[in-house]
Formats: structure tokens, C-alpha cells, sequence
């Protein structure tokens, strides 16, 4: 069994992940925001 190295692991494909999880997330916030927003001006 090898012996584990800090910091030498490969990790391009999780910050990738991480960065599309990111901006999916930062979106579904601003949209719902704005839905609210648009309800409680032009609510009846």
C-alpha cells in the first residue's frame, strides 16, 4: 500500500464540479429572488 502524499492528488475535474455547482446554485437563488419579488409587487 502506498503512502499518502498532501497536495499531490489530481483535483481539476472536483474544482470543476464545484465551480458548476456554484453558478447552478448562485442562479436558482437569483431567479427565486426575483420571482418574489415580482409576486409581491404585482400581487392581487
Amino acid at each position: 500500500m502506498s503512502e499518502h502524499k498532501h497536495g499531490e492528488q489530481d483535483i481539476a475535474a472536483q474544482e470543476q464540479a464545484f465551480e458548476g455547482f456554484m453558478k447552478w446554485s448562485t442562479r436558482v437563488a437569483v431567479a427565486s429572488i426575483v420571482v418574489l419579488v415580482f409576486l409581491a409587487i404585482f400581487r392581487t
